[in-house]
């Protein structure tokens, strides 16, 4: 029988779900009041104080309890966030760092930016390295905090709790110079996964108007007035602001409030108040209500008004039914809104989960559809930037070799007419070597030994054509020779120093290749001490590597800073450094390109 029961219901459930939202809003009407009409025509004549009394005491204690709960698991996701660094190895290792880099300042900022957007009362986040080093985010109409004036406190209370969380009432902080906001305060000390050892503080201010939209509901019904009260007395929240963290410890108004959940009678003022309290298991605080009863006992003292308060009970219970029922309505479409979020934030692999053929359910269908529509065209797009990039890499390197060409043939001209010997011969070898390495490879990188080598064969092509002219040194880690790199990347640059610094001085000069590590970063230093250049040349080049717009200082540096920027990222980049007489320098960073030896 209950099995058949159950499943009948299951069955009707179905046919309702899977009706139009109109003809379910109907549906939801005619109970609505249907409900409440037969209700009070049944209760009107049943009515007394007693019943009244209880019956409030009874749903204001829900109500306590209800408001308590939401404050409970509010407090408990802080709980949770504050554990959320070990969950991050990068924050997890910056922490133990000392001192702070862009890698530590962006990592722990990220982190925290996403901490405090994760509930919308939370007003600020900090975070303190093993170092005591405090970063931390703010939202906004927050300008300026000062975590330093409470880092004293912060170390203390932690310590004192071990690697529980520390939960703070209501208190003041200091904001925007001399202002001053009233929050309360959830912290933990944060250990080492490996080490256990403690790396740093994790600190949660959360503004107190969260207990006003908690609380004002509550106090609303009731007409009453409703505190916060820590585990020590002191009032964490009323709307009175004079009341915050006032001690009520030895006041009456606490007195009688000695079990987990009641109600007592008390004076206050000379005026009769009922009081409802609710103390949570998990913080210690107690939300306690004060209830005029002059409020609650005046419509029993006029019977005309019995009917007004009955019908006022039955629309509230119709609400709460009508609030039930629309959330079972509504769920799917809250998951699909949560969805859309998600792909708002640019998370695409998500999907809805029909299961009904509603409105709501069809919405679901189009969406996923579209979201597959998007990955679809973003491929697409991916695809066509893909090839696009490559194209204009082949471009760029492709732009570099007639030049060199052409001054290499001119040479070959002038020698073969000047001195008919064997260095024609060598730099015609030379040459082929040269033309070979630019043209007949169509690979798109060539390991670093490669590259040095046709650097190698380009330095003594010029030292034929200059005797005596410059000299060179490559000093370069046995361990880099392995590695890719694109072809054409050392070659402009040496030239650029050839012609641009040494050619134009009397002496002979010298080019040193360098190279080292940065993390995963490869760091290589073309040097020349030629003639060098002025300040604003050096600005003017220099701006004309970042931004590509002018052709004022030629193609061969632009393309190759251009050139190793879209083929590995944004951090790579081409810097000069040069001053008048002294020579020039120039600094080339291949980022991640020691990412597999790291």
């Amino acid at each position: 029988m209950i099995a058949f029961i159950s499943h009948l219901f299951r069955k009707v459930w179905v046919l309702f779900a899977n009706l139009s939202m109109q003809k379910k809003l109907v549906i939801i009407f005619v109970f609505l009041i249907s409900l409440p009409i037969t209700y009070v025509s049944y209760s009107s004549y049943r009515a007394n104080s007693n019943s009244i009394l209880h019956n409030m005491t009874s749903s204001a204690g829900q109500m306590t309890d209800n408001a308590m709960d939401k404050v409970d698991r509010y407090i408990a996701d802080l709980k949770r966030y504050t554990i959320l660094p070990l969950y991050n190895k990068d924050v997890e290792k910056h922490l133990d760092q000392r001192g702070t880099d862009w890698d530590k300042n962006a990592s722990i900022h990220m982190f925290l930016m996403y901490l405090a957007n994760m509930k919308e009362e939370i007003a600020a986040v900090y975070l303190t390295d093993r170092f005591g080093t405090v970063f931390y985010n703010k939202k906004p109409g927050i300008n300026e905090v000062y975590p330093k004036d409470r880092l004293a406190e912060w170390e203390a209370r932690t310590q004192e709790a071990g690697v529980s969380p520390v939960l703070l009432g209501t208190h003041p902080i200091r904001i925007n110079g001399t202002e001053q906001r009233q929050v309360f305060t959830m912290m933990r000390a944060i250990q080492s996964v490996s080490t256990l050892k403690n790396i740093g503080i994790i600190v949660i201010d959360v503004d107190i108007r969260l207990f006003e939209e908690i609380i004002q509901p509550l106090n609303t019904v009731t007409h009453g007035n409703t505190f916060i009260v820590d585990e020590h007395g002191k009032v964490v929240y009323n709307h009175d602001p004079s009341m915050l963290g006032q001690d009520l410890s030895g006041s009456p108004l606490l007195l009688q409030a000695t079990s987990q959940r009641g109600h007592f009678e008390l004076e206050i003022e000379g005026q009769p108040y009922i009081s409802v309290y609710s103390v949570s298991r998990s913080t210690g605080w107690t939300t306690i209500t004060f209830i005029p009863l002059t409020e609650l006992l005046a419509p029993i003292k006029q019977s005309r008004n019995a009917l007004m308060i009955t019908t006022l009970i039955i629309i509230f219970f119709a609400l709460a039914v009508a609030i039930i029922i629309s959330y079972a309505l509504t769920k799917p479409l809250i998951r699909t809104v949560r969805l859309m979020k998600q792909v708002q934030r640019g998370n695409l692999d998500v999907q809805v989960e029909v299961k009904y053929n509603d409105e709501i359910g069809r919405l679901g269908s189009h969406f996923n559809r579209m979201i597959q529509r998007i990955q679809d065209l973003l491929q697409e797009v991916y695809e066509t930037e893909k090839s696009k990039q490559k194209a204009d890499m082949l471009a760029l390197q492709n732009q570099i070799n007639p030049h060199f060409i052409y001054n290499t043939l001119e040479s070959i001209r002038m020698l073969a007419e000047l001195n008919d010997d064997d260095r024609v011969a060598e730099l015609t070898y030379l040459l082929g070597l040269l033309l070979r390495y630019s043209i007949t490879r169509s690979d798109e990188t060539v390991t670093i030994e490669q590259e040095l080598s046709h650097v190698q064969n380009y330095l003594h092509l010029l030292q034929i054509r200059f005797p005596d002219k410059l000299d060179f040194q490559i000093s370069v880690p046995q361990t880099f020779y392995h590695l890719p790199i694109l072809k054409l990347v050392f070659q402009p640059i040496v030239e650029n120093a050839v012609f641009h610094g040494l050619e134009k001085q009397e002496k002979p000069g010298t080019i040193a290749i360098t190279a080292w590590r940065e993390g995963v970063d490869a760091i290589f230093k073309i040097c020349d001490d030629g003639i060098g250049m002025d300040e604003e040349r050096l600005t003017q080049l220099n701006i004309s590597l970042t931004d590509g717009k002018t052709d004022k200082f030629g193609i061969g540096l632009r393309n190759v800073s251009e050139r190793i920027r879209l083929h590995y990222g944004d951090r790579s980049s081409l810097t000069v450094d040069s001053k008048p007489g002294e020579g020039t320098t120039i600094t080339l960073k291949i980022a991640g390109l020691l990412q597999d030896e790291h």
